[in-house]
């Protein structure tokens, strides 16, 4: 008899590389979001979709606090159309992230989740700012 985890065969190689190829168009993790801040190649914007007390308590440096009830044509219509936004929020028990993403792709823009949020984060070990930026 085999165990809990062989009892469902795995997918096929040819399946499984193009369930985890779809999976990663929708989402990203901390650590790449980190690194690509680090080496300075962002080429997406980072939105705390969280509220703007908790974003000045603590947040993702380089990210941008839009709650996603702000997320408007109007308000997206700042940022090129071609733009790959990237949300978060509170953590896996918060869905705040995944109202954003649905939003913004219902508003035609390019959108991926950070995967554990500001939890994952901190999990990372990856510092927070605080605070809210004010313009250049």
């Amino acid at each position: 008899m085999p165990s809990p985890v062989a009892e469902i065969p795995a997918a096929a190689a040819d399946i499984a590389a193009a369930h985890y190829a779809a999976k990663l168009a929708f989402e990203t993790d901390c650590s790449d979001v980190h690194a690509a801040f680090a080496l300075g190649k962002v080429d997406f914007v980072l939105l705390d979709v969280r509220s703007p007390t908790l974003f000045a308590q603590s947040h993702v440096p380089g990210a941008i606090n839009l709650p996603h009830g702000k997320m408007t044509a109007h308000r997206m219509s700042a940022w090129p159309a071609d733009t790959l936004f990237v949300v978060y929020c509170a953590g896996p028990h918060c869905n705040g992230a995944d109202k954003a993403a649905l939003r913004l792709s219902r508003l035609g823009l390019s959108v991926k989740l950070m995967i554990g949020g500001m939890t994952g984060w901190a999990d990372e070990g990856f510092p927070f700012d605080e605070g809210v930026p004010t313009a250049a």
